[in-house]
């Protein structure tokens, strides 16, 4: 279980992450953000195929005035699949095979994992599936992802993520995992259980 604080002191995200084998992996969390344009609650599912590409995100959120829901499938031959409850539609997405969603530190994971920037040196350009909250728009988006420093003997690495003219330096752990996202949020440190009493 991973738990993010939005810097803001607005909003939390919480995700049970559990990690595959040749970067699969699949998330189910929670985010609430305290907007001032107005509150909203997300939950979502992800399932990261072998290979670290995005297979499924189904997305619920709700506001104090509605409620929605959308679900991406990517099929084999690269299509991506958008279904809002009231009819898909079908779109290539410019290739892209990874999804960010608003607010959210998990999910500028899929490409530090899939490119494992945060092992090995590297600066890439990739077409992401952008969902925004509250509303659950999606859009095609382009952002750059660049190595700063690989894992040191901390278990953590830096990679600059840069998207139109916002840039920031992400903290990872030793799986790709955002720890610190300036501006946005940072991690929870597992705290130990605490002894039995006697």
């Amino acid at each position: 279980m991973l738990t993010w604080q939005h810097e803001d002191g607005h909003g939390f995200e919480g995700t049970r992450l559990l990690l595959g084998v040749d970067g699969a992996f699949r998330a189910l969390g929670r985010s609430v953000q305290a907007d001032p344009d107005g509150d909203f609650t997300a939950s979502y599912r992800l399932i990261v195929a072998e290979g670290g590409t995005v297979e499924r995100l189904s997305v619920t959120c709700a506001t104090a005035a509605r409620e929605r829901h959308l679900t991406i499938n990517r099929t084999e031959d690269g299509y991506w699949l958008l279904d809002t409850g009231s009819g898909g539609t079908r779109t290539e997405f410019g290739g892209a095979v990874d999804v960010d969603l608003a607010y959210s530190a998990m999910f500028n994971t899929l490409p530090i994992r899939r490119l494992g920037l945060h092992r090995e040196a590297g600066e890439h350009t990739v077409p992401m599936v952008f969902v925004s909250l509250p509303a659950l728009d999606v859009e095609l988006v382009e952002q750059t992802y660049r190595t700063v420093s690989t894992l040191d003997e901390n278990g953590t690495a830096v990679v600059n993520f840069r998207s139109g003219d916002f840039s920031a330096d992400l903290t990872v752990d030793a799986d790709g995992v955002v720890l610190d996202y300036p501006g946005i949020a940072r991690r929870h440190a597992a705290q130990p259980a605490a002894p039995a009493a006697t």
